[in-house]
């Protein structure tokens, strides 16, 4: 489960455009259902597409990472163009694009071609979903707002669910024999019907918005793909070379992002980051905070398809069935965060973090002790914990980062976070994956219920690392506070 905030602070327009309709709201809602659902529905089709592509361990991480990064990386550039052009017309852009991009993946002949499909999918949902983000803000006041971004938040809870639960229905389905296929190519009516009832938004755009730092988005995109690029291809080619030379060049690229950054500032331009801001250490550490957290969401997906449908040989449905109480928990605990935080503060979200760190490692537990033995509804108790737990810690996480700047930053701080949970998920698909496929490595001849188990216990050491990091640095935050 995971959750996106809003990638960059919607300047409030010259006159208040007229508010959306029932049925402009809808629309809006419809996009960022399905971008999310992009996000998770994946993970339950990861063995179909193994089958029929067919896709080494390393392509499958890279379907994932490159849908996450892209969308990170352009989250920016989505808010500031429909702030500049038109949040409406970006809307209307993005899901065209995403439908486009969606036909091109389900259409995809080769794991290589689904990869790029996935890139050019994050790339128009950047720019989709920060339109509906701003013209909720700027269309609504006071109760409104507040009522539409809550049915937001549902939407997007309703969106990881059905990701698990429909996303494995719609592959057990294998209508007309397309397997996996389906739950991309569902995916172009939606978006044309929505792109034509999007005249049913008004327009709504700030001109005296920053402009755009593409030469910086350029670098900083190139600089996290060629490390994601080492950390998965590296393991799987025993590291090659190249793959150390793609680690090097990473460094180099973020490291002169940086600099450029600074001198944009400095010569008072729009930098795409103001990293001013990050050297302050409390925001900082939430930001670190943030990517750590968000990590572990994506490598847990991962992990869990694998083990259950590869190894275990269940199929999509029966797996998202067994995952969907997690779903129900992670509701539960972001229903019952809000409350806890305003009671007890900071240390409410590390007790949760510490919770969601036990759950992860009785998990992992549980799986390699049973090994080739395991009964895979045997963890639904687990999940259940994991999900309450990781719903009381993402809920109030963003609003704790965001907390630790001044009202003035709120814009590019969301934006930073905003980008930072995405990076996160990519980076922790390929840290966890290494470990998985190391380990599948490791025992190549043995049983594959065998194998998977012990692959899965030694991805999630990853997981309880990260968290916790994550309860170290939040209760040092609360020090702090």
């Amino acid at each position: 489960m995971t959750s996106t905030t809003l990638p960059a602070a919607a300047p409030t327009a010259a006159s208040p455009p007229p508010v959306p309709g029932r049925m402009g709201l809808a629309v809006l809602l419809s996009g960022g259902f399905i971008t999310i659902f992009d996000l998770f529905v994946v993970n339950v089709a990861i063995p179909s597409m193994q089958a029929t592509l067919p896709a080494n361990f390393a392509q499958i991480n890279f379907i994932i990472a490159a849908y996450e990064l892209a969308y990170g990386v352009l989250l920016i550039a989505g808010s500031r163009l429909g702030d500049r052009h038109g949040r409406r017309r970006l809307f209307m852009l993005g899901m065209a694009g995403f439908a486009l991009a969606s036909a091109l993946c389900g259409l995809a002949p080769t794991a290589n071609t689904l990869i790029a499909a996935r890139i050019l999918q994050g790339m128009a949902a950047a720019m989709l979903f920060p339109q509906v983000y701003a013209l909720i803000r700027v269309s609504y006041d006071g109760h409104a707002r507040r009522r539409a971004f809550g049915l937001l938040g549902m939407t997007l809870g309703l969106a990881a669910i059905a990701g698990q639960v429909l996303g494995g229905w719609i592959v057990h389905a294998d209508v007309f024999g397309l397997a996996w296929r389906t739950i991309f190519l569902i995916n172009v009516p939606v978006g044309l019907l929505a792109w034509r009832l999007a005249r049913h938004i008004p327009e709504s755009r700030d001109a005296s918005g920053a402009g755009m730092d593409w030469p910086g988005a350029l670098l900083v995109g190139t600089g996290l793909a060629l490390l994601l690029l080492a950390l998965i291809e590296g393991p799987a080619q025993h590291w090659p070379v190249w793959t150390i030379a793609c680690g090097v060049a990473s460094a180099g690229a973020l490291a002169w992002f940086v600099h450029m950054q600074r001198r944009i500032g400095a010569a008072g331009g729009s930098p795409l980051v103001d990293i001013a801001l990050l050297t302050q250490p409390r925001f900082a550490a939430g930001c670190l905070l943030v990517m750590l957290v968000f990590s572990t969401a994506s490598a847990m997906f991962l992990c869990y398809a694998l083990l259950v449908q590869t190894g275990f040989g269940l199929d999509a449905l029966t797996a998202g069935l067994i995952f969907a109480p997690a779903s129900v928990g992670f509701v539960a605990g972001s229903m019952a965060a809000p409350g806890l935080v305003a009671r007890f503060g900071t240390r409410a979200i590390a007790l949760a973090a510490l919770l969601y760190g036990g759950a992860t490692a009785a998990l992992m537990a549980h799986v390699e002790i049973a090994g080739a033995a395991l009964s895979p509804w045997s963890l639904v108790p687990a999940l259940v914990w994991l999900g309450a737990a990781q719903g009381a810690v993402n809920t109030p996480l963003v609003n704790l980062a965001l907390g630790l700047v001044e009202d003035r930053q709120a814009g590019m701080a969301a934006g930073v976070i905003s980008t930072l949970q995405q990076v996160g998920a990519a980076l922790g698909v390929s840290a966890a994956g290494m470990l998985f496929g190391g380990t599948l490595q490791t025992y190549s001849d043995t049983d594959a219920p065998e194998r998977y188990a012990r692959a899965f216990a030694s991805a999630l050491q990853f997981n309880v690392a990260a968290i916790a990091a994550s309860v170290v640095l939040l209760w040092w935050l609360g020090r702090k506070r």
